[in-house]
C-alpha cells in the first residue's frame, strides 16, 4: 500500500488536572515518625556514651575515634545499601527467570516527541518499524523544530512496512512548548489503552515490546520501565556511562520492581496504562525532571511500577564532560523539583511502600552525594593528620570491590561487555565523584531558587 501523503492537521489540548488525595491520620503518621527517629537518636546517643564511658580522651584521640567511627558508619551504609540491592535484584531476576509467558498483546500507541533530532530520527523511527510486535501505531511529536526534523518525518506518513504488517505513522506538529506537552498531545491523539513514550534518540530492540507489554496482565500494574543502554560506546565518558546505566541505574530499578515500586520510569522507553495516566493528571510541565514526576503521580494513586530488563532501548549519553554535567544538573534539579512537588505521597492512602520510595529517592539525591564528598575530604584530611595514609588505599580498595562485584553481577545478567568491568576501579573515586559534585552544587542551587533552563544534549549522530 501507498503512504498516505496528506497529514492531517488538528488542534490538540491537554488537561491536567490535579487529583487530591485522601489524607487519612496524618497527625498519627506524625507521631509515628518522631517516635521512631526519637528511638533512633536514643540508640545512637547510648552507642557513643557506652564506647566512650569511663575512658579519658585527648582531643587528638576523640578526632582518631571520630574519623574511625565515621569509616564504619559510612562504609556499613555503604554495604548494606550494596547487598539490599543486589539481594532484591537477585530475587526479582529469579522470580522473572521463571514468570510465565503470557499470551497477550493489545494495541499499543508508541509516542515519539522530538525536537530537532534530524540526526538520529531516521534510525528511530526504523528500529520502531522493526518491533517483533503486530499490533501498534507509531505518532510522531514534533515539537516546534527548527532542523529538518518536521521535514524528515513527514517522509514516514502514512503506512509502512512492519515486521508482520503494514504499521500507520502519523505526525503532529505543533509549537515548541516542552516535552511534556509533546508527550501529552500524543497521547491525547491516541486511541489506545497501552501508551509507549521514547525520546527522539532511542533505538528499540525488536523484542522491547512484546516483553514489556506482559506485565500489564497484572491489573495493578500502571506503569512498566524498560532498560536503557548507552548507544556510542567506545569514549571513555561513555564507557563510563554505560556501566553507570547497568550498574547504578538498572541494577537499582530491578531491586524496585521486586515490590513494583519503580520510582521512576525512564524517557527512553516507558509503557504506561492509559487509565493510570488519566489518574495521574498526564506529564506536567513544571518540572525539569517530568518522568520522575509522572512516575510518583501513578505510583500516589495506588498503581504499582514494574520493570523489564529485556525491554531495551539504546540511547546516545553525553560524549564531553560539560554535556555530562549539563545533563545531570537538570537531572538532579528536575528529581528535587518533583519530590518537593508529590511530598504529600508520604501521607497518602498507599504510603507505606510510597513513602519508601520517596525516601530512597530523597537520600540518592540529596543526602548521599553530600555524604560522598564530605567522606572524601574528610577521609583524606584526617589520613594525612594522622598519619593513616594507608587508609586511603584500603577506603578506595573497599569501594573499589563493592563496584567490582556489583558490575561483575549487572554484566553477568545481562550478558553485557566483559570490558566495562574495569572501569569499575576508576567508577566511582573518579567518575561518581564528578557527578556527585555536580548533584551537591545542583541541590543548592535548587534550594537557593537560582533560574535555569531546559537545555539539550548535542548529539553525534550515532547509527
Amino acid at each position: 500500500m501507498n503512504p498516505v501523503e496528506k497529514i492531517e492537521r488538528a488542534k490538540i489540548s491537554i488537561d491536567s488536572p490535579m487529583h487530591s488525595i485522601i489524607n487519612n491520620d496524618i497527625n498519627k503518621k506524625y507521631v509515628i515518625r518522631i517516635i521512631v527517629s526519637g528511638l533512633l537518636s536514643a540508640v545512637f546517643l547510648f552507642t557513643i556514651i557506652y564506647t566512650l564511658s569511663g575512658k579519658t580522651y585527648s582531643v587528638s584521640s576523640l578526632l582518631e575515634y571520630s574519623v574511625s567511627a565515621a569509616l564504619v558508619v559510612f562504609l556499613t551504609v555503604l554495604l548494606l545499601r550494596y547487598l539490599t540491592i543486589l539481594l532484591m535484584a537477585y530475587l526479582n531476576l529469579n522470580k522473572y527467570t521463571f514468570q510465565i509467558n503470557e499470551n497477550f498483546s493489545p494495541f499499543i500507541s508508541i509516542i515519539v516527541p522530538v525536537y530537532n533530532e534530524e540526526k538520529l530520527i531516521r534510525s528511530s523511527i526504523n528500529s520502531l518499524l522493526k518491533l517483533n510486535y503486530r499490533n501498534y501505531e507509531i505518532i510522531i511529536v514534533n515539537d516546534g523544530s527548527t532542523d529538518n526534523t518536521k521535514e524528515i518525518a513527514e517522509t514516514y506518513v502514512g503506512y509502512r512496512n512492519g515486521m508482520y504488517n503494514e504499521i500507520k505513522v502519523s505526525v503532529i506538529n505543533k509549537e515548541n512548548s516542552g516535552k511534556a506537552s509533546a508527550l501529552n498531545a500524543g497521547i491525547k491523539f491516541s486511541k489506545a489503552e497501552f501508551i509507549l513514550c521514547v525520546d527522539g534518540d532511542s533505538q528499540l530492540t525488536p523484542d522491547s515490546v512484546k516483553l514489556a507489554v506482559r506485565q500489564f496482565v497484572n491489573k495493578s500494574v500502571g506503569a512498566v520501565a524498560g532498560n536503557v543502554k548507552v548507544l556510542n560506546r567506545g569514549r571513555f565518558f561513555t564507557d563510563l556511562q554505560a556501566l553507570e546505566y547497568i550498574e547504578g541505574l538498572n541494577l537499582t530499578r530491578s531491586a524496585q520492581s521486586y515490590i513494583k515500586l519503580v520510582n521512576i520510569v525512564p524517557g527512553p522507553i516507558g509503557l504506561f496504562r492509559r487509565s493510570a495516566l488519566e489518574q495521574a493528571g498526564y506529564y506536567s510541565s513544571d518540572t525539569f525532571a517530568e518522568d520522575a514526576d509522572l512516575t510518583l503521580k501513578i505510583l500516589s494513586r495506588g498503581w504499582k511500577v514494574s520493570y523489564e530488563p529485556n525491554s531495551i532501548s539504546y540511547t546516545e549519553a553525553p560524549v564531553k564532560l560539560y554535556q555530562l554535567l549539563k545533563q545531570r544538573y537538570r537531572w538532579t534539579r528536575g528529581i528535587i523539583q518533583s519530590l518537593k512537588k508529590n511530598k504529600n505521597v508520604l501521607v497518602s492512602p498507599f504510603s507505606f511502600g510510597n513513602a519508601i520510595v520517596l525516601c530512597t529517592m530523597f537520600y540518592e539525591a540529596l543526602i548521599w552525594p553530600v555524604m560522598n564528598i564530605a567522606a572524601y575530604l574528610f577521609f583524606i584530611t584526617a589520613a594525612f593528620f594522622f598519619g593513616y595514609i594507608s587508609l586511603i588505599f584500603f577506603w578506595w580498595a573497599a569501594l573499589t570491590l563493592l563496584d567490582l562485584i556489583a558490575a561483575l553481577y549487572c554484566i553477568a545478567a545481562e550478558k553485557e561487555e566483559i570490558r566495562l568491568v574495569f572501569y569499575s576501579v576508576i567508577y566511582r573515586i573518579f567518575f561518581i565523584l564528578i557527578v556527585d559534585v555536580c548533584k551537591t552544587i545542583s541541590t543548592i542551587e535548587e534550594f537557593l531558587g537560582i533560574k535555569m533552563t531546559w537545555g539539550k544534549v548535542e548529539r553525534a549522530g550515532t547509527a
